[in-house]
This record gives C-alpha cells, structure tokens and sequence, in this order.
C-alpha cells in the first residue's frame, strides 16, 4: 500500500513588522490588551505591489529545494487561499506559471484557516492511489488587505504569510500520513464571513462603504466553536487509528488564537510544550499558520523520525479537521 510523506517544508513572512504598539496609534487597543487575550504581539505586512501568489512561490520554493525536487516534477500544486491575487484565474495558476512547474495541474482550495490542511488531505488521496508522485500544498493569505483597519475586533489579529509542503510517496507505513479528517457546518456561515463581492452582494459603491469586503467576526462564537469540536477532531483521529492521547510527541497547530490552543489542548489532556507556538510572532495568518508552525518545527530540529504529529485548524465555513502524521 502507498501512502504519502512530507519530503520538505518551506515558509515566508513578509519583512514589514506591525507591533502592537504600532496598532495603538491607529485603533483604540492597547499592547496589553491584545497580548491578554490573543498572545499576539506583532504581524507582517506585505509590501505594496507584492501578492500572495508572491509569498506563495518564495515558500514553495524552500520547501522544494528541502525535498530536492525540481519545479518539473510536481505533478499537482493545491492552494489553501481565501485572499487569492484575483477573483479569477486560481493563485495555485499563477504559483505554477511563477515557479515553472509546467507538468503540473493547480488549484485552490477555499476552507479559510483550514485551507492548508484541506489541501493536505486531496495531496495525500492522490498520492496514495497514484493519481500523482509529487504534490505541493501550500497555505498563503494577505489579509491585511481584507481587514478593517477601524475595527480593533480584527485587524488586531490577521498577519501576511505563506507556507509550503512538498509530498511524494512512501511503501513505509510507519512513515507519512496516517489520516486526516476534515469536518464543514454552512449553518455556522454567519459567525466569520466576508459577506460582500460575491454573487450575493457584488461590489458597489454602498457595499464598499459599508465594509462588506472586510473580514466580519464574532470571536465569542468562534472561540466557543474552536473549543468544542477541535479536541473532538484530534480524538477522532487517534481513534481511527489505536492511538491514544499519549502517544502524542507534537501538536502542530493552526494558530488563531492562543487561548483557544491552550484550551483545547488541555481538554485533550497535551502539555502545551508539545505544540509548537510562533501566533506571538505572526498573528494569524490563516491557511498558512500550519504549514510555517511545521516548517519552524522541522528546521529547528524539533520533529525526529518517527515521532507522531497531531494536526488541527478551523476557519470560517465553519470548516475543521485534525490529522495524524508518523515523521
């Protein structure tokens, strides 16, 4: 039986630094504040004229020089994106054209802050029946641009990034992915949404004015939603797989919220040193957040051959998933 491994991972943060202390001068918040209730202390911003498809080949491109593998031989490029260059053609079209991967197929895949793990999970079904010998997931959002700079709620939270993985297959099946389980619920649509320039409310002037292109959230609702299905889904893939809460060596994480990693992982009964937490850093950067807390992780020395990897993220949709992988 095939199954499929993560060969290299790569990771881009843009160099522009918003502190929290920058954010005071523009909304009424404070350092203290947004550290207390976010463990966020500052976030990249992407330059002007620089896209995510940008960050997205500059990620790609560590990750593949990991895996020692050339643009060519990518048979599939997947990404996690909801703040695509435009609306039309997919910024996994334009990550291709950037990067020359020419034998490849790409495309996007909408699941917000899950986006990454999403793409993870088609990469590894391809893999495992044949269908491709090299996948790139990548997990890249420039929410700066989608934020309300007025609304402390928000723009608080979101940084700019992009991470990478580069999969191939293994005969080992002590090595790579041991499942992913991925969950949606629409009717939970309301509680994080963008809810204009679609077909719904396309843009106008009266939709610009009021906002409705920016990032809407109540983050009372998403904690409460993060916290009662992102243990379940960690438990699930234990479960499906003999494995208990113990055998756990690392948690890699989506990182919206510190509170709600601490949270969750507690109900699991995982010290919260098994994770790996850079959200200080970065804020939440959505799709990405997992891929670059993977890519930390493995250049730092922290993941060894055969440890087990617990993954998990949700973003809006609601959408969520947990996931199991033996280094």
């Amino acid at each position: 039986m095939t199954y499929s491994q993560i060969l290299g991972t790569g990771a881009y943060a843009p160099k522009r630094v918003l502190t929290n202390r920058d954010l005071e001068a523009l909304v009424a918040t404070s350092d203290e504040w947004i550290v207390s209730r976010t463990g966020i202390r500052e976030r990249r911003i992407a330059a002007e004229g620089e896209d995510t498809s940008d960050m997205a080949v500059v990620a790609a491109r560590h990750a593949l020089a990991m895996a020692g593998c050339a643009p060519e031989e990518l048979d599939m490029i997947i990404v996690g994106t909801i703040s695509a260059d435009m609306p039309l053609p997919s910024c996994a079209a334009l990550v291709q054209a950037k990067l020359g991967a020419r034998n490849a197929f790409a495309f996007d895949v909408a699941a917000a802050c899950a986006g990454s793990l999403y793409g993870l999970s088609i990469a590894d079904r391809f893999i495992a029946t044949g269908g491709a010998r090299r996948a790139l997931v990548i997990g890249a959002e420039l929410l700066s641009r989608l934020v309300d700079w007025t609304d402390r709620n928000t723009c608080v939270l979101f940084g700019d990034a992009a991470g990478a993985m580069v999969l191939g297959p293994t005969e080992d099946s002590a090595r790579g992915l041991l499942s992913i389980h991925l969950h949606s619920d629409g009717a939970a649509a309301d509680i994080l949404n963008i809810p204009g320039g679609g077909s719904r409310t396309p843009p106008s002037v009266d939709m610009l004015e009021r906002k409705l292109d920016k990032v809407h959230m109540n983050g009372r609702e998403v904690y409460k939603y993060a916290l009662r299905v992102l243990p379940l889904a960690i438990e699930e893939a234990l479960s499906a797989n003999g494995l208990g809460v113990g055998d756990i060596d690392h948690v890699v994480s989506h990182q919206a919220n510190l509170r709600i990693v601490e949270a969750a992982l507690e109900r699991l009964g995982v010290p919260m040193e098994k994770c790996w937490v850079n959200l200080d850093r970065y804020g939440n950067t959505s799709s990405a957040s997992l891929p670059i807390s993977l890519d930390e992780a493995n250049r730092a020395g922290r993941l060894k051959q055969g440890d087990l990897i617990a993954m998990m993220a949700i973003g809006a949709g609601m959408a969520w998933g947990a996931g199991l992988m033996r280094w």
